[in-house]
């Protein structure tokens, strides 16, 4: 499985998209370097993705950081705090729910980071709380999977739909099969179309 490691991932990635398509030939070079975003995978890269859901980046880190510093960042201790010792940190009683039943899991990230990506998404969404979308996240910035990609993404339809000239946003499969040239390096073309919303639209498109 090809993985985006390091800034010659990502330019080995941008120079196929530019072969391919001549709109990214054009478009690249205006947006710069573009971000590796890797993080460390297993239960932390989850966590903050529950943390996360519909609240500003600043209050996501806020009540991650709280979690950190209480040692409540992994499985074990997750599972032994009170309800209570979780609210104190900004968790609502559903994420605390979600928190709990994928600390629950068992799951093991060493063999989930050698699985195939499907298999990886089909394991991922079963854990309470987590959609397709979070696990084709996690696959893109955490297992660093060049060819993941989230054809749902909003802000990847928006940024489509302004680079290619569309009258309306391409919705999930019809993304999916303009993103279908862009293999092998399909994450790397969501890294360009999240700097491109950036530069047209003035804002973030994920997080």
């Amino acid at each position: 499985m090809r993985q985006i490691a390091a800034d010659a991932d990502l330019a080995e990635g941008a120079a196929h998209l530019a072969a391919v398509c001549p709109v990214w030939a054009r478009v690249l070079p205006d947006l710069g370097p573009l971000p590796l975003r890797r993080r460390a995978d297993g239960f932390g890269a989850l966590l903050d993705a529950v943390v996360s859901q519909q609240l500003s980046v600043a209050s996501a880190r806020a009540i991650s950081g709280r979690l950190a510093a209480a040692g409540l960042d992994a499985p074990a201790p997750i599972l032994a705090a009170g309800d209570d010792v979780l609210r104190a940190c900004g968790l609502s009683a559903q994420k605390i729910r979600y928190l709990r039943g994928i600390a629950a899991a068992g799951i093991d990230y060493a063999a989930l980071a050698r699985a195939p990506d499907e298999a990886v998404i089909e394991t991922l969404v079963a854990l309470p709380g987590i959609g397709r979308w979070t696990a084709e996240i996690y696959l893109m910035f955490a297992l660093g999977r060049a060819d993941a990609f989230a054809p749902d993404d909003l802000a990847l339809q928006e940024a489509a739909r302004l680079l290619y000239g569309l009258p309306e946003r391409p919705r999930g499969r019809a993304l999916a099969a303009l993103a279908e040239p862009w293999r092998p390096w399909r994450s790397v073309a969501a890294r360009g179309l999240w700097a491109y919303y950036r530069l047209a639209k003035g804002r973030e498109g994920t997080t």
